[in-house]
Protein backbone atom coordinates (compact mmCIF):
# COMPACT_ATOMS: atom_id res chain seq x y z
CA UNK A 1 0.00 0.00 0.00
CA UNK A 2 3.04 2.61 0.98
CA UNK A 3 3.98 2.41 -3.11
CA UNK A 4 0.55 2.76 -4.26
CA UNK A 5 0.79 6.14 -1.77
CA UNK A 6 4.41 6.85 -3.40
CA UNK A 7 3.24 6.39 -6.87
CA UNK A 8 -0.20 8.92 -5.88
CA UNK A 9 1.94 11.72 -4.45
CA UNK A 10 4.80 11.47 -7.62
CA UNK A 11 1.57 11.87 -10.09
CA UNK A 12 0.03 14.42 -8.38
CA UNK A 13 3.45 16.32 -7.92
CA UNK A 14 3.76 16.31 -11.78
CA UNK A 15 0.34 17.58 -11.94
CA UNK A 16 1.08 20.18 -9.33
CA UNK A 17 4.52 21.51 -11.37
CA UNK A 18 2.62 21.32 -14.60
CA UNK A 19 -0.50 23.29 -13.12
CA UNK A 20 2.02 25.90 -11.89
CA UNK A 21 3.78 26.45 -15.26
CA UNK A 22 0.25 26.87 -16.72
CA UNK A 23 -0.35 29.37 -13.98
CA UNK A 24 1.99 31.19 -15.52
CA UNK A 25 3.42 33.09 -12.59
CA UNK A 26 0.22 32.76 -10.41
CA UNK A 27 -1.31 35.20 -12.78
CA UNK A 28 -4.22 32.53 -14.02
CA UNK A 29 -6.12 31.58 -10.64
CA UNK A 30 -7.59 28.25 -11.36
CA UNK A 31 -4.07 27.02 -12.62
CA UNK A 32 -2.42 28.01 -9.39
CA UNK A 33 -5.28 26.33 -7.52
CA UNK A 34 -4.39 22.76 -9.28
CA UNK A 35 -0.68 23.79 -8.37
CA UNK A 36 -1.35 24.57 -4.95
CA UNK A 37 -3.96 21.39 -4.78
CA UNK A 38 -1.48 19.31 -6.58
CA UNK A 39 1.39 19.56 -4.38
CA UNK A 40 -0.79 19.47 -0.85
CA UNK A 41 -1.84 16.12 -2.09
CA UNK A 42 1.70 15.07 -3.28
CA UNK A 43 3.17 15.98 -0.02
CA UNK A 44 -0.20 13.80 1.98
CA UNK A 45 0.71 10.85 -0.06
CA UNK A 46 4.37 11.18 0.45
CA UNK A 47 3.42 11.36 4.15
CA UNK A 48 1.66 8.17 4.25
CA UNK A 49 3.91 6.44 1.91
CA UNK A 50 6.60 7.53 5.00
CA UNK A 51 5.13 5.10 7.51
CA UNK A 52 6.87 1.83 5.55
CA UNK A 53 9.18 3.61 3.05
CA UNK A 54 13.02 4.45 4.21
CA UNK A 55 13.00 8.23 3.73
CA UNK A 56 16.29 7.74 1.63
CA UNK A 57 14.45 5.64 -1.25
CA UNK A 58 11.17 7.04 -0.81
CA UNK A 59 12.25 10.78 -1.06
CA UNK A 60 14.34 10.10 -3.92
CA UNK A 61 12.11 7.81 -5.86
CA UNK A 62 9.57 11.04 -5.60
CA UNK A 63 11.82 13.70 -6.80
CA UNK A 64 13.75 11.67 -9.45
CA UNK A 65 10.61 9.96 -11.36
CA UNK A 66 8.98 13.48 -10.79
CA UNK A 67 12.17 15.25 -12.56
CA UNK A 68 11.70 12.93 -16.00
CA UNK A 69 8.00 13.02 -15.29
CA UNK A 70 8.45 16.99 -15.64
CA UNK A 71 10.27 17.18 -18.00
CA UNK A 72 8.30 14.74 -20.34
CA UNK A 73 5.78 16.68 -19.75
CA UNK A 74 7.42 19.65 -20.63
CA UNK A 75 8.54 17.70 -23.87
CA UNK A 76 5.31 16.98 -24.58
CA UNK A 77 3.10 19.84 -23.76
CA UNK A 78 5.12 22.99 -23.85
CA UNK A 79 7.38 21.81 -26.79
CA UNK A 80 10.75 21.98 -24.53
CA UNK A 81 13.70 20.98 -25.71
CA UNK A 82 15.62 17.89 -23.88
CA UNK A 83 19.07 17.60 -24.55
CA UNK A 84 21.24 14.95 -24.77
CA UNK A 85 22.57 16.14 -21.71
CA UNK A 86 19.57 16.85 -19.78
CA UNK A 87 18.61 13.06 -21.06
CA UNK A 88 22.05 11.59 -19.45
CA UNK A 89 21.11 13.75 -16.27
CA UNK A 90 17.47 12.15 -16.28
CA UNK A 91 19.41 8.48 -16.72
CA UNK A 92 21.99 9.56 -13.60
CA UNK A 93 19.04 10.51 -11.43
CA UNK A 94 17.41 6.89 -12.15
CA UNK A 95 20.43 5.08 -12.29
CA UNK A 96 21.15 6.88 -8.31
CA UNK A 97 17.57 5.74 -7.50
CA UNK A 98 17.76 2.28 -8.48
CA UNK A 99 21.46 1.98 -6.46
CA UNK A 100 19.46 3.29 -3.33
CA UNK A 101 16.60 0.63 -3.59
CA UNK A 102 19.07 -2.35 -4.26
CA UNK A 103 21.80 -0.95 -1.85
CA UNK A 104 19.78 -2.02 1.35
CA UNK A 105 18.95 -5.43 -0.25
CA UNK A 106 22.63 -5.94 -0.66
CA UNK A 107 23.58 -5.23 2.78
CA UNK A 108 21.05 -7.20 4.51
CA UNK A 109 22.15 -10.01 2.20
CA UNK A 110 25.88 -9.40 3.42
CA UNK A 111 24.85 -9.24 6.83
CA UNK A 112 23.05 -12.48 6.84
CA UNK A 113 26.13 -14.14 5.03
CA UNK A 114 28.74 -12.70 8.07
CA UNK A 115 25.88 -13.92 10.24
CA UNK A 116 25.69 -17.55 9.54
CA UNK A 117 29.78 -17.11 8.77
CA UNK A 118 30.02 -16.52 12.36
CA UNK A 119 27.43 -18.99 13.57
CA UNK A 120 29.54 -21.74 11.80
CA UNK A 121 32.86 -20.50 13.03
CA UNK A 122 31.57 -21.18 16.96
Amino acid sequence: MAYLFLGLGIVCEIFGTTMLKASEGFTKPIPAAGGLLGFGLALFFVSLAFKSIPLSIAYATWCGVGIAGASLIGYLVWGEKITLTGFFGILLITIGIVLLVVAPASQETTQSVQDEQTVTMK
